[in-house]
């Protein structure tokens, strides 16, 4: 389990495969160091929703799993939120569900989940 805290700076559409297999990715700011860097993230299935509750330019928490797979003989990476919560002034509720990515919820279409 990692954290990341950050900006919300672009929020994709939803994609779904012909699996019915669905994703939808989002990318955060993060300013903790010297140089920005622009990180991408991935819900998956049930998760997808949690994108919808974010607003672009909120400022975010989100708690995500490291997956890692094979397709064809390449290796990607993915950061699999499963926890977004906004750190905006007055404590607003967490928009999540606190249950941690679970790796039998990722079914492969033809197509690599990237």
């Amino acid at each position: 389990m990692h954290e990341l805290s950050g900006t919300v700076k672009v929020i994709l559409e939803e994609q779904t495969f012909a699996s019915g297999f669905n994703k939808r990715e989002f990318v955060v700011t993060d300013e903790a160091d010297k140089y920005p860097q622009d990180i991408k993230f991935e819900c998956v299935k049930d998760k997808v929703e949690l994108v919808n509750n974010l607003s672009v330019g909120e400022k975010v928490k989100v708690t995500f799993d490291l997956r890692g797979n094979e397709y064809n003989g390449k290796y990607y990476v993915n950061l699999a939120a499963w926890k977004i919560e906004s750190l905006a002034a007055g404590g607003a509720a967490p928009s999540s569900k606190s249950a941690p990515f679970d790796p039998a919820d990722e079914v492969l279409d033809e197509e690599p989940p990237f």
